[in-house]
């Protein structure tokens, strides 16, 4: 077993690898290896500086941090709530991160203020961690009361579905421009994020990873339960509120800055599962957060192979992989019940 997941996490790595350069290969303007790996090392002239130093690079890092970030969240949010279906998109965090972003974007604009771009920024991901923070402290109280997971999942759903009427709301309001950045945005973008926002989000997603690999040993003990977890040592009010930490950190900053992408922290840790055929958490964190990392990338090529230097937006691309897999995972849980 050590050695198959010794070879899926050498595979898995290398195609990570590979991704990571046809996604600066590809574009508008097509770029020869040899230039891109001369300028990635120093080299290369002006033009091609530019159009990777300032456009593919943080987009290519942008996918990796992105779907390792929502993996690693999908996992833990699952592990938790003890259901395969929970997630930051289902259980309405996403919708509440794009809530607090609508509220900055849309909202301040019909008081008649305005930021600049680097004070907007950080508005941003801080409205974002606000609204996510707010539904996922209301789910945590929830369950605290109610113990049937799948009535706190209905009830998460219900409150994302509150967090996107009151969306709508602005939107109705909002005059067309701001109307019109904000539809972009929810469509989801890797390509938006600058060096700039990069050098922002970059920190702030590191930590919640490393955060997310402390947490190994309280998830496996999770794993059966709260109850054995706590004879084992484990402070589960406190996993509880770190998790909730990491999901707002992690979730909040991806909704911020590339708007609320969806079905890859439900997914993948489920792909993960199937490929490497496990449940300890030390084989599925970082199997999750590669795996992410690399349906990211792969989602991020694809959503730039139609014609006519046209992309696709991202959540296009992430809900026809993620959608299958989400369908495979209630007929067998469907099965296992019958």
């Amino acid at each position: 077993m050590k050695r198959r997941n010794t070879i899926l996490f050498t595979c898995s790595a290398l195609l990570v690898v590979v991704l990571f350069m046809v996604d600066i290969l590809i574009g508008s303007v097509a770029l020869p290896l040899g230039e891109v790996v001369g300028t990635l090392f120093g080299g290369g002239d002006e033009v091609t500086r530019n159009i990777v130093l300032n456009f593919r690079l943080p987009k290519a890092i942008t996918a990796l941090l992105v779907g390792a970030s929502l993996s690693a969240v999908g996992l833990q949010m699952q592990t938790l709530f003890r259901n395969p279906m929970a997630g930051p998109y289902v259980l309405g965090v996403s919708s509440g991160a794009s809530l607090g972003v609508a509220l900055f974007l849309l909202g301040l604009p019909l008081f008649g203020i305005s930021a600049n771009s680097a004070v907007s920024s950080i508005g941003v991901v801080g409205a974002a961690w606000i609204g996510s923070a707010l539904i996922m402290s209301v789910v945590l109280a929830v369950t605290a009361r109610i113990k049937d997971i799948m009535v706190v999942l209905i009830l998460g759903m219900m409150f994302g579905s509150a967090a996107t009427a009151v969306v709508e709301i602005l939107q109705y309001l909002s005059p067309e421009g701001a109307l019109k950045s904000f539809v972009v945005w929810t469509m989801g973008s890797l390509g938006s994020v600058s060096r700039e926002q990069l050098l922002i989000m970059a920190p702030v997603m590191i930590l919640g990873l490393a955060l997310s690999v402390s947490l190994i040993k309280p998830l496996n003990a999770m794993l059966l339960g709260e109850n054995y977890a706590s004879t084992m040592g484990i402070n589960i009010r406190r996993t509880r509120l770190t998790i909730s930490a990491i999901t707002v950190m992690l979730a909040g900053t991806v909704t911020a800055f590339c708007g609320p992408i969806g079905f890859i922290g439900l997914a993948v840790p489920h792909i993960a599962r199937m490929t490497f055929r496990e449940a300890d958490h030390r084989v599925m964190m970082p199997a999750s957060m590669l795996l992410g990392a690399l349906i990211m990338l792969f989602c991020d090529v694809a959503s730039q192979l139609p014609a006519n230097d046209m992309t696709l937006p991202i959540n296009t691309v992430t809900a026809l992989i993620g959608i299958p897999v989400v369908v495979v995972v209630i007929v067998r849980n469907h099965k296992s019940f019958s």
